[in-house]
């Protein structure tokens, strides 16, 4: 067959080429996003119009793949499904480039301050820095807003060319409502298309003018914020939007953009200059084999194991950090995956908006390079985006504690260092047994956590029962606290390294010895703890995970 060009079929996107079990999988976890993150089987099968029998195949691939979970009689997303949205974020750049100057001027404001890029006719959030108050902003990474209810919307829409604005319009002619965005209260009146209309291109026609945007309480009563583009030293145009987002107790519109704009300006200035002098990115050791596991799943599992599904998702973590671009040739040597079947899953996620083809980057074959678009952030990632440790841990305490048969929890230690606080747990059904307590407190220095927590404190312990601690890399309590009372806890590592929390399981002396909880239950725990590492590692990457 000769070289092909990019107008072969490659370039075309026929409907037929699609992977059905990937369309169908994508849709899945669309629609546990859009419900918050947990759905059950048959609340699934209506939202998908998918047969049962599919729906139980599509979940049980993507519980092997680490993406859900099957909890009791629901389906609901992992921290591993934020996968696919971290290589979307780390191949964009812009979170681990300028998401520490948003956090900067939010600490020097005491607003929040939002990082926004756009996506089609609307914008989608990629940081947040949210201050901590009881009226506070609750959009999340990922979400998706309207470009017409949005400041960053009219930034964006400055540089929309005729067909951006078409496209526009058929949108809102087809949702009025604005159903099809969940982060944002659906309009209550009906609205007047001219008037509406108008209104956003007199937004967008100051916007190009003045350089920023503001919105007037656009979203819902009370909501303002003001934006300024974040511009692309390639090309001009702008890469993100920063905003300023507070309420009309605190700053009406107007007084957004007396007060708070002028220090907006510098923030981007700053970041516009980051943007000019970073170094290329490090892609690190090229990624390969990334796919190989499927086949021995399907083995494993047989039909109950969709493995086109499996390999077409696979497909979207072959970018990353240094790989923005990747050819099809790169993508398949990335997954271990055959060229055509790379080609079918690239091609499906086109079709399905997850990524985007460049004719003026071909490979050796003369097929088109892709990058990942925002929509990659649709696929699970909003609902996780401010989870907690405690959250992430608990279905992994229960796990351990169903596996060991006694209670186990999760710790932190207080700010001065006298107390732990317990965050989570699960118990047992025993007859004795250990009451764990969220919220409850206890000594640190008499507690397997608190020992745990306090032997890697900065600057640590000198008492050689701490140092010990260190050296093993657990504590083992024996009814110091209370008689009848021992446990066993392990430290829960963040992604530098550094002690956030503690696990451990108690128990009753009779039931354990000392030697048979460092040699039964400690390996368990270590297991646990890696979890839940892996878990907070990956959820952590580009949001903040409260701890305490």
């Amino acid at each position: 067959m000769p070289a092909k060009t990019a107008l072969d079929a490659d370039a075309r996107g026929e409907a037929g080429e699609a992977v059905g079990p990937l369309v169908r999988g994508v849709g899945v976890l669309r629609r546990l996003t859009e419900a918050g993150g947990s759905l059950s089987p048959s609340a699934l099968e209506r939202a998908t119009g998918l047969a049962r029998s599919t729906v139980d195949r599509i979940t049980a691939t993507l519980a092997r793949m680490g993406y859900v979970r099957l909890d009791a009689r629901d389906v609901v997303l992992t921290p591993g499904v934020m996968e696919l949205g971290n290589a979307y974020l780390a191949a964009l750049r812009l979170p681990a480039l300028l998401g520490g100057h948003a956090d900067a001027v939010a600490d020097a404001l005491d607003e929040s301050v939002s990082l926004a890029v756009p996506d089609l006719d609307g914008i989608r959030f990629i940081h947040q820095a949210t201050r901590r108050r009881a009226m506070t902003v609750s959009f999340r990474i990922g979400d998706l807003l309207p470009a017409e209810r949005t400041a960053p919307g009219a930034v964006f829409a400055a540089g929309w060319a005729e067909g951006d604005w078409a496209r526009w319009r058929a949108r809102r002619a087809a949702d009025p409502a604005d159903a099809a965005f969940p982060a944002v209260p659906p309009r209550q009146q009906p609205r007047q298309p001219p008037a509406d209309d108008s209104a956003f291109v007199r937004r967008v026609e100051r916007a190009r003018r003045d350089g920023w945007a503001v919105d007037d309480q656009l979203i819902e009563p009370g909501l303002v914020a003001v934006s300024v583009p974040v511009r692309d030293p390639g090309t001009g145009r702008p890469a993100c939007a920063a905003s300023v987002v507070s309420h009309t107790s605190r700053h009406s519109a107007a007084g957004l953009r007396s007060s708070l704009l002028p220090r907006l300006r510098t923030a981007v200035a700053a970041m516009e200059a980051e943007l000019r002098t970073a170094p290329p990115p490090d892609p690190g050791p090229v990624p390969s084999g990334l796919a190989t596991w499927t086949t021995a799943s399907k083995h494993e599992l047989g039909r109950d194991f969709v493995e086109s599904l499996a390999r077409g998702l696979t497909v979207l973590t072959a970018f990353g950090a240094g790989r923005s671009t990747l050819t099809l040739t790169e993508v398949a040597r990335a997954t271990g995956l055959s060229r055509a079947t790379t080609r079918r899953a690239l091609l499906t996620h086109e079709q399905l908006g997850l990524v985007t083809a460049h004719a003026d980057a071909l490979d050796g074959g003369g097929h088109r390079a892709f990058t990942l678009t925002p929509r990659v952030l649709d696929l699970g990632f909003p609902p996780l985006s401010r989870t907690t440790l405690a959250r992430l841990a608990e279905p992994r305490l229960r796990a351990l504690a169903d596996r060991v048969h006694e209670a186990a929890a999760l710790a932190v230690l207080t700010d001065d260092g006298s107390e732990i606080q317990y965050t989570a747990g699960a118990g047992t059904r025993r007859v004795l047994t250990v009451d764990v307590t969220v919220g409850a407190r206890l000594p640190a220095a008499a507690t397997s956590l608190g020992r745990v927590l306090l032997a890697d404190r900065e600057p640590p312990p000198t008492e050689r029962e701490f140092t010990g601690v260190r050296a093993r890399g657990y504590a083992l309590v024996d009814e110091e606290l209370e008689s009848g009372l021992r446990s066993i806890a392990v430290p829960v590592r963040d992604r530098a390294g550094r002690t956030v929390a503690a696990l451990n399981v108690a128990t009753h002396p009779a039931r354990h010895t000392l030697e048979h909880c460092v040699d039964t239950l400690l390996p368990e725990l270590r297991a646990t703890a890696g979890e839940i590492e892996q878990d907070l590692h990956t959820a952590s990457r580009f949001t903040r995970v409260a701890t305490g």
